[in-house]
């Protein structure tokens, strides 16, 4: 099988190789250290090595459980909140026909999303869309009281019992969660849900081939083995013992992070596939949430060209010179469409006729990588063969690692997030939460 490619050719203006490949040893020591388990963060590395040590009874499972949602559902909404639901929607808006959802031909389940916002609006049009239709719900959650899919699952588990009864409903709801413990595990005891196992080695954005993300993918009718094997062909091709030259993950990590010492600030994950948005946003909270630490870090960006090449290419181009872009570039498109002749040829296209549309972007690709180097801008390119369900766990498996040797690069710790919680503790104290009296006294003063 084809393999992923990195390209750093476009970055060299900016930083050179030697620069890049005189950070060999550190991030060979960084690989080390991440598959030793002596580093920060180490108890949670159980997703360094999980493509390869699924098993066939823990996907047979995860089969099974989607084929019987999809027997028994017309819509099925997961319910989590950052990685909880991101992987799966990068995999799955990747992967299903653009306009699969306005198809009078289903073959698979509608999948939407719930709790990964406290919009009013939001839930009331979700329900009301619900209302008739056969629904279920993958309720995705560590402990079961984090406010957003706490407060959508509470919801949407009531107004399905009020369609099929107590009884009935349980067996549309499946729980994703811990082992033993937290709010969503009790429930789905005493209710008798159907169970998976959110490993607690896993941080929830490192957690897409896991239940949380496997699950979701295989109700939406997505060969997650082909994803899984991607992935674990990634996990030995960017090993401990693969040279530097060889490891497109360390060769990644080492590049941004000679960028970002020179001054480079931001990094643009950019596209010219418009399936990729989704993936785009998994990126940003993997790295975002990994490296943003102890006021160090990349800031993470996303574009979707061409489109926003009308809209911040201008800043791109322009701009403040604080940012450098990550192409990623899809080889081979999966369907075949050329450009008609027009007899009248009144909006100047017939010099492309017979010409493939993808070759159109391509070329739109790398007119926009060359304007954009000549401008300043340092580019990396990752170039997928194709996009299907093989290649796309090489990349999520890739980037993955990448991360993770980054944040070690950063000398921060790549699996915590702790300035998550700070507006947590905020909302609990404004909103009165048993337990948070002292911080509501305290922020009415500041207020």
């Amino acid at each position: 099988m084809k393999k992923i490619k990195i390209d750093i050719n476009k970055a060299l203006e900016i930083i050179s190789k030697e620069q890049i490949y005189a950070q060999a040893k550190k991030v060979q020591q960084c690989i080390e250290t991440l598959h030793s388990g002596t580093g920060k963060g180490n108890d949670f590395l159980g997703w360094l090595s999980l493509p390869s040590s699924i098993t066939e009874d823990e996907i047979v499972d995860i089969e099974n459980t989607a084929q019987n949602l999809r027997t028994s559902c017309e819509v099925v909404v997961v319910v989590g909140i950052g990685g909880s639901y991101l992987g799966a929607k990068a995999v799955i808006d990747a992967l299903t026909g653009s306009f699969e959802q306005f198809s009078t031909d289903k073959k698979n389940p509608l999948i939407v999303y719930a709790g990964h916002n406290i919009g009013e609006d939001y839930l009331y049009e979700l329900t009301s869309f619900l209302k008739n239709k056969k629904f279920g719900i993958i309720n995705i959650s560590k402990s079961g009281t984090t406010t957003e899919p706490a407060l959508a699952f509470r919801i949407l588990k009531k107004e399905l019992e009020a369609t099929l009864g107590k009884a009935e409903s349980k067996k549309r709801i499946i729980a994703i969660t811990d082992k033993s413990r937290g709010a969503l595990c009790s429930l789905a005891q005493q209710e008798g849900y159907k169970t998976f196992v959110i490993p607690d080695n896993v941080g929830g954005r490192f957690s897409v081939l896991t239940p949380v993300g496997l699950l979701p993918i295989a109700v939406a009718g997505i060969n997650i083995r082909q994803l899984i094997q991607g992935a674990a062909d990634m996990e030995k091709n960017t090993g401990v013992e693969i040279p530097f030259a060889d490891n497109i993950a360390a060769i990644y990590a080492a590049t941004r992070n000679e960028l970002y010492k020179s001054g480079k600030k931001i990094e643009i994950l950019a596209n010219f596939h418009p399936k990729f948005h989704f993936v785009s946003e998994w990126w940003k909270q993997l790295y975002g949430e990994s490296e943003g630490k102890e006021h160090k870090g990349i800031f993470n960006a996303s574009v979707d060209f061409t489109t926003d090449l009308h809209s911040m290419g201008q800043w791109i181009q322009e701009g403040e010179r604080s940012i450098f872009e990550t192409v990623i570039s899809v080889a081979n498109p999966n369907h075949k469409m050329e450009v008609p002749t027009d007899e009248k040829d009144l909006d100047g296209l017939n010099f492309l006729a017979g010409k493939r549309v993808d070759y159109v972007n391509k070329m739109a690709e790398l007119g926009t990588l060359l304007a954009h180097v000549d401008g300043g801008v340092p580019n990396i390119k990752i170039e997928i063969p194709q996009l299907n369900e093989y290649h796309l766990g090489q990349l999520l498996y890739f980037f993955e690692k990448a991360c993770a040797i980054s944040g070690y690069l950063l000398e921060v710790n790549p699996f915590d997030q702790p300035g998550v919680e700070a507006y947590k503790k905020n909302m609990f104290a404004l909103l009165n939460k048993p337990g948070f009296e002292e911080e509501s006294k305290a922020i009415k003063t500041k207020l």
